[in-house]
């Protein structure tokens, strides 16, 4: 089996999603998250924003953990023929600078803000439904969460 932890940025801007093109060995393009490794010994926070420069131009600042995905992928399907867990963390990602570019020498091409009523229409990858879904179902910024004590949820 092998294994990865990735990191994803989810950067929404009035009614868009930042999106970037992946090309596959196969030259076949899906449509994904800025995102991806997380390096040994490096912090997933740091990850995400370090993917982000590398793949778009753009320098961001982390707002917030939005969730962690895990999936195992059969090896049946995996591209390497082996079962495959990837662990992805998403993060809701503010841009603060940059100018809008593809990645140097990368199999991440053509980064663009795409229209959230757009994205049902393309072929992508489904950490881009994760991340929409995660933004989606937080709570508004400032909102109490319930605290479990002694088995009940008290408000």
């Amino acid at each position: 089996m092998s294994f990865r932890i990735a990191a994803y940025a989810v950067c929404l801007e009035q009614d868009r999603v930042l999106l970037a093109c992946h090309v596959a060995g196969s030259d076949e393009t899906t449509w994904t998250l800025p995102g991806g490794r997380v390096e040994h010994a490096e912090d997933p926070f740091h990850a995400v924003i370090r993917e982000l420069s590398e793949e778009t131009g753009y320098d961001g600042v982390v707002e917030r953990l939005l969730g962690v995905d895990s999936r195992v992928i059969p090896a049946a399907v995996a591209r390497a023929g082996v079962e495959h867990q990837n662990i992805g963390i998403f993060y809701r990602v503010r841009v603060t600078r940059g100018r809008l570019r593809a990645e140097p020498d990368g199999a991440t091409v053509e980064p663009t803000w795409t229209s959230i009523g757009e994205v049902a229409s393309l072929r992508r990858s489904s950490l881009v439904d994760t991340g929409l879904t995660l933004a989606r179902t937080l709570p508004a910024t400032g909102h109490v969460m319930p605290t479990p004590v002694g088995g009940l949820i008290q408000h």
